[in-house]
Order: structure tokens, then C-alpha cells, then sequence
């Protein structure tokens, strides 16, 4: 049976850079593994412990957990807002982190990449989602990265999917991912 990924886009826009990029990666790992964008993140809560009860957690965010907790692994593809991530994905890691230590995001094996404008790429975006997802239990592939610059103006003209460098970067990537479920899973 193929690995499953989720894979969550920090962006919420419907034609972000990232999304796109999260696109081409679905695209990329058919075949090989089932990967599945995430599309409810704008309907889960702000988290709130006085509504995080086992007896009546919100629907969107009990389906957010399900969805982590059937995945081999995340895919965590998001831009920088303000020097680091935005509001959705860190309101997804605080949802998937509860309860702490028998969480969804417990041991999961979970990657962070995106694209941003500036010229790092959304590099500290990134470590900030790592550093996050690491404290909220999750098993951060710290290896495995991809922080692509000047995503503007790379991609307004010429989809992810059809740049051929990004392609090549993906496939790599999600070949890496791969590997780090294999590796676990033997452990």
C-alpha cells in the first residue's frame, strides 16, 4: 500500500504561489504515494482550549486531527507572513498538537518547504513552522528542504508544475520523504 502524505498550505489564497507548489507536488509523488492537499484549514477555529473537549471538539478541527492522524506523513508547504508563518498553519499545528503527547502530530514524520518572494524563500518561515511542529511532538525531517526564492516573479507566468528545476526538486524530495518512512518504519 502506497504512503500517504497530507500535505497543509500555509496560504490560504486560491491562487497562491505555494498552493501551487503543493499542487505539483500531488502531482509528482502519483504513483508513488497518495498525497492529498488538505482543503479546510480556513474552517478550523482559532484555537481554544475551552472549546477542545473530548466531548464536543468543533467538527473542523476533530476533522483536521483525522486527517493528520491517517497520514504516513506531512507535508507542510507554506510562504513567510511578516517574517514567519501564517495564522492558519500555526492554528492547524496548535489543533493537531493537542492532547500533548497522544497527539495527531505525535511522532509523525513531517517536512516543511515553500516559496516565497523575498529572496530566501520563506527560509524563516520555515524553521519557525520546524521549530513549532518539533515542540508540538511532531518528527521534524530537518533534512529535507526547499525554499524557493523571488516566487512571484518566478511563477505569475509559468506554473510550478512546468518549471523543471521545481519539478526535479520535488521528485527529490519526495523521494527523501519516502525514504524517511521507509527508514522508520524498518526501525
Amino acid at each position: 500500500m502506497p504512503a500517504s502524505i497530507l500535505v497543509l498550505v500555509g496560504s490560504l489564497r486560491a491562487e497562491s504561489t505555494n498552493r501551487k507548489l503543493a499542487e505539483t507536488f500531488v502531482e509528482t509523488a502519483a504513483g508513488t504515494a497518495t498525497a492529498s492537499i488538505y482543503e479546510h484549514l480556513a474552517d478550523v477555529p482559532l484555537y481554544n482550549e475551552d472549546i477542545d473537549r473530548a466531548d464536543g471538539e468543533p467538527e473542523s478541527a476533530r476533522q483536521l486531527r483525522a486527517a493528520i492522524d491517517a497520514a504516513d506523513a506531512l507535508l507542510i508547504v507554506t510562504p513567510e507572513h511578516n517574517g514567519t508563518i501564517p495564522a492558519a498553519l500555526k492554528n492547524a499545528i496548535d489543533w493537531g498538537s493537542r492532547p500533548f503527547g497522544t497527539s495527531a502530530l505525535s511522532g509523525k514524520p513531517t517536512a516543511v518547504v515553500g516559496c516565497a518572494f523575498g529572496r530566501y524563500g520563506g527560509l524563516w518561515a520555515h524553521d519557525e513552522a520546524r521549530k513549532s511542529l518539533g515542540i508540538a511532538g511532531a518528527e521534524v525531517l530537518t533534512d529535507i528542504t526547499l525554499s524557493i526564492p523571488g516566487s512571484l516573479d518566478r511563477f505569475t507566468l509559468t506554473h510550478p508544475r512546468d518549471d523543471s528545476e521545481v519539478t526535479e526538486q520535488l521528485a527529490g524530495l519526495k523521494s527523501d520523504l519516502l525514504d524517511a518512512l521507509t527508514e522508520r518504519q524498518a526501525a
